[in-house]
């Protein structure tokens, strides 16, 4: 025996969304060049955070190192 699949799951998900809530905006297609620009901010942001990242683990480890230069003079 085969399970028998649901025919409306689409208009669960439609029947999901509140009168309150706003409705979807129309979607845009983005030219080719929208694509790559929206690449480079994406990335350009990773590479911030990364940065940042890498800062506090310099920073962090700094910290044991001087603690282990004192731990090892006593």
């Amino acid at each position: 025996m085969k399970a028998q699949k649901q025919t409306d799951a689409g208009s669960t998900r439609s029947s999901m969304t509140t009168p309150g809530q706003a409705a979807r905006k129309p979607w845009k297609k983005k030219t080719p060049v929208d694509v790559v620009l929206d690449q480079i901010n994406r990335l350009r942001d990773d590479v911030a955070h990364k940065e940042e990242e890498l800062k506090q683990a310099k920073r962090q480890l700094q910290k044991l190192e001087e603690a282990r230069k004192v731990l090892e003079a006593t």
